[in-house]
C-alpha cells in the first residue's frame, strides 16, 4: 500500500548523546502529522531495548545496531511512510552503511551540539557516570564521534530552539516528501 500524497523517506538525525535528537525527532514527527503527511519514529534507545537488545557498544555491534535500523526503516520506507531515525550513528563508517542500505530514501541530519553543552543537558546522568569510568565506551567521551562529512542538513542546536531547528527541518525536506503526482 502507498500512502496518498507523500514519498516514502528515512530522515537520518545523528550526533552525540544530549543534543536534541529526540526533541527535535518528537516535534518533527507532530509537525508531519500536522501537516498531513504519515511518519514513524525509530529512536536508538527503544531499538535497543527491543530489536537489539542483544547488542553492546563495540564498534561490531554499533555497525549491527546501524545496519539492523536501516534496513527496518528501509522497508517502512518503501511502503511510503517518512521514517525519523534517531542514532547517535557516531562513525562515518556507520553512516557509510545506513547511505548503502538506503539509497536515494536517506536524508542526513546533523545535530550539531558542542559536547560541553551536551554534558549540561545530560538528564540521565550519562556524562558524569562516563567521566567516573562507570560507563565504557560512552560517544564523546571514550568512544570516537566523526563529525559527518556529507550531510544533507546541519541543525545548530546550541544556537536554535528545537522549535526552530524542526521548522528548518521541515523547510529542507517538504518538497522532497510531497508526492504531486
Amino acid at each position: 500500500m502507498k500512502l496518498p500524497h507523500q514519498k516514502g523517506m528515512v530522515i537520518w538525525l545523528m550526533g552525540l548523546s544530549g543534543a536534541g535528537k529526540s526533541t527535535i525527532s518528537n516535534l518533527f514527527e507532530e509537525q508531519l502529522n500536522e501537516s498531513g503527511f504519515f511518519s514513524m519514529k525509530l529512536d536508538g534507545d527503544e531499538m535497543r531495548k527491543g530489536l537489539n537488545y542483544n547488542l553492546g557498544f563495540s564498534m561490531d555491534d554499533r555497525a549491527e545496531n546501524i545496519r539492523r535500523a536501516a534496513e527496518t526503516a528501509k522497508i517502512i520506507a518503501s511502503n511510503g511512510v517518512i521514517v525519523i531515525c534517531s542514532f547517535i550513528t557516531p562513525l562515518n563508517g556507520h553512516r557509510t552503511i545506513a547511505k548503502n542500505i538506503l539509497g536515494g530514501m536517506y536524508f542526513e541530519v546533523f545535530i550539531d551540539c558542542p559536547l560541553d553543552i551536551c554534558e549540561q543537558r545530560d538528564v540521565k546522568g550519562l556524562y558524569e557516570q562516563a567521566h567516573n569510568n562507570t560507563l565504557k565506551n560512552f560517544t564523546g567521551i571514550s568512544s570516537a564521534f566523526e563529525r559527518p562529512t556529507t550531510p544533507d542538513l546541519i541543525l545548530h542546536t546550541d544556537n536554535f530552539t528545537a522549535e526552530q531547528c524542526c521548522d528548518q527541518l521541515y523547510n529542507a525536506v517538504k518538497n522532497k516528501i510531497a508526492d504531486n503526482a
